[in-house]
């Protein structure tokens, strides 16, 4: 019962409170130029989180088994990218083989996993706060949901926007920045809540 918990905790933690995108601003670069529409921010939400997942359930036995075995651990940035960057190479190749219409639908976002940090960032920050591999793709699950979530809250956010009439210097990457702020601060509301659920 305590495990549940505590998945629970760092499933709901990683979608709402401690999101990559709005709180560790990580993933900004997707986040800004494929939220324009809503089915590029889902289709990119979605692909994200698949990677993320492949990524921790590779790079979590590679770091306690072999890097930290071998006291290799200062090149943990390095393997994380290569094995990040050749993963999502091998769902494109795998894609395009066996399902030539999703990667069609995809082909546009994989390669900008590749250079997605938030997808870096779980498989280290997994590491840097001592979870299991259990706990890591639980982590890894929340902060690729709360990347979705974001994605498509920002992405009706934008379309309302582009509805309006903005004045003029606000008009573009201001009126982005201000209304990605927004979100922000709207999610930081979360934070105490999720540890108080089984308090």
């Amino acid at each position: 019962m305590e495990m549940f918990k505590t998945l629970i905790i760092i499933l709901l933690s990683s979608v709402l409170v401690d999101n990559y995108v709005l709180s560790r601003f990580l993933g900004i670069c997707p986040f800004l130029g494929v939220s324009k529409k809503l089915d590029q921010a889902t289709g990119m939400g979605v692909a994200v989180t698949v990677v993320m997942l492949i990524a921790t359930a590779a790079t979590w036995p590679i770091q306690y088994y072999v890097l930290d075995a071998l006291g290799l651990g200062y090149l943990q940035n390095i393997v994380f990218i290569l094995i990040i960057a050749t993963l999502v190479q091998m769902i494109e190749l795998l894609l395009r083989r066996f399902s030539p219409a999703l990667h069609k639908g995809l082909g546009v976002y994989l390669p900008l996993i590749t250079t997605n940090c938030a997808v870096l960032g779980v498989t280290i920050n997994n590491i840097l706060d001592g979870y299991t591999f259990i706990e890591s793709m639980v982590s890894s699950l929340g902060c690729g949901l709360g990347f979705l979530l974001a994605m498509v809250l920002f992405s009706g956010l934008r379309s309302r926007i582009d509805e309006s009439n903005i004045p003029a210097p606000f008009r573009g990457l201001a009126v982005t920045l201000i209304a990605a702020s927004f979100i922000s601060l709207a999610f930081m509301g979360f934070g105490g809540i999720v540890e108080n659920i089984f308090a």
